[in-house]
């Protein structure tokens, strides 16, 4: 981690609350408020029976009476639970104590990401990448397993004061087989929602990635993408406008890093990443691409504004909202300011409910010698080009131009109902593989949902076929580059690469692959291969041969020989080989290296002086010396006990682990 933001103080202590110094279930006892969201207040509490502190994660007693509500709460703890991974905030348990409907989770010390670009606003290329990468990991494992977060967000993200990533808050968190489809509202955070999520209530894995290029593009600049007077206007803008290139704000941005928030960021879902992985995959190449200077280009600090946390809750919002059309500004924020208490006026309240106020009516009369404000003649402005321009356009139009029905996931049969209800007729039917769209439902429409067409023009439906397999090519006796080339082409990926021996296949070429040939396998999985190390060569002892006898013997074993750089003391005369590695008896595979070392001869020692000593002292004495002891009797020694002489004088040398005589008297 190259991020070095330091620790903020966290805990909110403005306001008495009543939780803090209670104990929730007779197990957790609260000690202080951490944070307050949309939907639920995190304190840090103390696990009385592990010990351990955690945090507690209580939804507002006030959504609490709302089944639908704790049974998503519920979710999170099951869902969040089955993710073993270590950049996902831990589920530890879930309960409820009498109102208060809680989750104990992972304490993690530190701030959020939202923290950091508040206090440094926009971050180098590298902090910003090392960042994204666990975060992508994290939501990766989630796509893997099943899951959609649907919320990400820099307040989502941790970063511990050990400089751990970690994503946290899988609050809306949905099987990624379950297309969500609400029809009263959209759940989620307006600065991060996909044009999909807005305009039909849909997601799938595609709009966390489209969330984490939102989140790249405000960690590369420091500002968000869009901005409005209204969360309306944002919804708008999400529908209608590209994201913005960060070098649009930053211009020495390279390029790459255009290219990845653009991807990440496609209106069309299909265009974007599948995935977190395939996101991730992508930002890996985008790194590997960028020089150090690049990667840690100071940015310019002049979108490092002021934020305001409460814009970025999770929210409930009502369709109203995301449906496109001519936005006024809305009265209560006047010339760009903030009519309920300042800050950034995007996504002011943590549930949108008031409807009209994002509704063109008419305005409301100035006060008394003041001038006309700015909304308001904004709003006057739309209204006159409402009534102005848009009679002719019913005029010309009514009754020949109607919308495309919402389609996706419907099955194919409910789908040319629904086409054929709104006076249109169903045109070419064509089909795809999908792995995240169940077979037989659609994928997609031409022209597509919600798109005006004339009365009677024909819609092109994309039928699902479900996960596309593909057949385990016969890959034996390939060489090794060749599979790898078919693999890829027939659209599967070589996995990893056993090594074996076999006397009937070459080395170097594929004995066989698991799955077997014939197997079918999703598009893309991968293929393990067993690939060939020949016949085994079994390796000759060349120790105390001569550089050149040993090199010859080994090369017409077939095996190469490489002599090691650092020659080392041992038994064998000076120039002969002392060492060799594999050792002699190992089996290995022809052309492998041998790799030996040479003698620089034995160690000389110095001789210890042991005459007169007594035969045990005297074999203690050589042997800690190194050396091996060899007693001589003789006849008139078979009952002494004392060394007479030995066969190397005391202070001369000797090699090391050669034998001494001594004579005993």
């Amino acid at each position: 981690m190259t991020v070095a933001a330091r620790r903020l103080a966290c805990v909110d202590t403005t306001l008495q609350d009543p939780l803090v110094g209670q104990v929730l279930d007779s197990r957790y006892r609260v000690d202080a408020r951490i944070a307050v969201g949309g939907m639920a207040t995190v304190y840090r509490a103390l696990d009385t029976r592990l010990d351990r502190v955690l945090a507690l994660k209580v939804m507002h007693p006030t959504l609490a009476a709302d089944g639908s509500f704790v049974e998503r709460f519920i979710r999170e703890a099951k869902s969040v639970a089955r993710l073993a991974h270590p950049n996902v905030v831990q589920v530890f348990d879930q309960g409820a104590d009498g109102s208060y409907v809680y989750l104990a989770m992972e304490y993690v010390a530190g701030c959020t990401l939202r923290d950091v670009l508040r206090e440094r606003g926009a971050l180098q290329p590298r902090a910003a990448l090392d960042v994204l990468e666990p975060v992508l990991a994290a939501l990766g494992a989630a796509h893997r397993a099943g899951f959609v977060h649907r919320d990400m967000k820099p307040e989502n993200v941790l970063i511990g004061d050990d400089g751990r990533v970690k994503v946290a808050d899988f609050g809306l968190v949905r099987a990624v087989d379950t297309v969500t489809n609400t029809t009263g509202a959209v759940l989620g955070t307006v600065s991060y929602l996909a044009p999909e999520q807005i305009e039909h209530g849909t997601a799938d894995t595609r709009v966390d990635v489209y969330a984490c290029g939102v989140v790249l593009y405000e960690m590369l600049t420091g500002g968000k993408p869009y901005s409005g007077d209204s969360p309306a206007q944002v919804l708008y803008q999400h529908l209608h406008a590209d994201v913005p290139p960060p070098s649009a704000a930053v211009p020495s941005m390279p390029y790459a890093l255009d290219e990845l928030v653009a991807a990440a960021t496609a209106r069309n879902p299909e265009v974007r990443p599948h995935d977190a992985v395939a996101l991730l995959g992508q930002v890996l190449q985008a790194r590997a691409g960028l020089t150090a200077e690049q990667l840690d280009a100071i940015p310019p600090q002049a979108l490092a504004v002021g934020h305001d946390n409460a814009g970025d809750r999770t929210s409930v919002i009502p369709r109203s909202l995301s449906v496109p059309r001519l936005l006024p500004v809305n009265e209560g924020y006047e010339d760009g300011g903030a009519g309920d208490g300042g800050g950034d006026p995007v996504n002011r309240t943590s549930r949108f409910e008031q409807t009209s106020r994002f509704e063109s009516g008419p305005p409301a009369p100035p006060r008394r010698g003041s001038r006309p404000r700015r909304g308001m003649l904004a709003i006057i402005a739309a209204v006159v080009l409402v009534l102005g321009l848009g009679a002719g356009v019913w005029y010309i139009n009514s009754g020949q131009f109607t919308k495309v029905p919402l389609l996706l996931a419907k099955t194919e049969a409910q789908a040319k109902t629904r086409i054929e209800q709104a006076g249109l007729d169903v045109g070419q039917v064509k089909h795809a593989y999908s792995d995240t769209v169940k077979r037989g439902a659609v994928i997609s429409s031409d022209p597509a949902p919600g798109a005006r067409i004339r009365d009677n023009d024909s819609v092109t439906l994309t039928i699902s076929n479900g996960p596309e397999t593909v057949k385990v090519p016969d890959l034996t006796g390939l060489a090794l580059f060749k599979a790898r080339e078919v693999l890829k082409g027939d659209g599967l990926a070589a996995g990893m690469v056993t090594r074996e021996f076999n006397q009937d296949v070459l080395k170097g070429f594929v004995i066989s692959s698991d799955p077997g040939a014939g197997t079918e396998r999703h598009a893309g999985s991968a293929i393990a291969l067993t690939v060939s190390k020949g016949s085994p060569v079994e390796v000759a002892d060349v120790t105390g041969a001569s550089v050149a006898d040993a090199t010859s013997e080994l090369e017409q074993a077939g095996l190469k020989v490489k002599i090691a750089t650092q020659q080392v003391n041992s038994e064998f005369d000076q120039g002969q080989i002392a060492q060799q590695s594999p050792k002699a008896g190992s089996q290995v595979a022809d052309g492998d290296t041998v790799t030996l070392t040479v003698s620089k001869g034995p160690e000389l020692v110095s001789v210890p002086d042991v005459v007169g000593d007594s035969v045990d002292d005297a074999t203690k004495t050589l042997e800690d010396a190194g050396f091996q002891v060899n007693e001589d009797r003789g006849l008139l020694g078979l009952f002494g006990d004392h060394v007479k002489s030995q066969s190397v004088e005391g202070g001369k040398t000797a090699p090391k682990g050669s034998t001494i005589s001594i004579e005993i008297r």
